[in-house]
């Protein structure tokens, strides 16, 4: 309801505010300053001149000028034992790796890279009685635990090829 009333009002006696409006006198806007128009500046001649006329009085000021810094040099605090912690990790050579400048070529103690990875689970595979847990720990600088959650839930794949039979045997069902 108050949309309508509102509607009312502002639509109330339009076109006379409107024609009201437009024969209004406009205000003159105010007058410019004459070097404030750019478009003026070609038509003086001595103003072009002065624009591209080189001063030797400045030139030769400008040339004398010299700076020299006489800052004294900073010096920097020597804290003594206010070192920042740093975490120093003990880096061990990777034992493979075939994939010559991209392969990893030092890894931390505790961790391996992906290609000794699939090496240590692939040779425990073939070998379980010869690589044990025990024997991956200490030849790759893992801990027991950590070895033997990865052999128990890692498991590398296998390639199994079919005899030619077997196949013809699935084409055919």
């Amino acid at each position: 309801m108050g949309g309508r009333l509102a509607r009312v009002f502002r639509t109330f006696n339009v076109e006379n505010r409107a024609r009201r409006e437009i024969s209004r006198e406009k205000p003159r806007p105010a007058p410019r300053h004459p070097t404030s128009r750019l478009d003026e500046l070609p038509d003086h001649p001595g103003i072009k001149e002065e624009i591209y006329r080189k001063d030797d009085r400045l030139l030769t000021l400008l040339k004398d000028v010299y700076v020299q810094s006489r800052d004294s040099p900073v010096r920097v605090k020597d804290g003594g034992g206010e070192h920042l912690p740093q975490k120093h990790e003990e880096k061990r050579l990777t034992k493979l790796g075939h994939l010559g400048d991209a392969d990893i070529k030092k890894v931390s103690k505790g961790k391996i890279s992906i290609v000794e990875a699939l090496t240590l689970l692939n040779n425990h595979k073939l070998n379980p009685q010869i690589w044990t847990a025990e024997k991956i720990a200490v030849e790759y600088s893992l801990e027991l635990k950590d070895v033997n959650s990865l052999l128990e839930f890692f498991i590398p794949f296998t390639v199994q090829e079919f005899p030619k039979e077997t196949r013809k045997a699935i084409k055919s069902t």
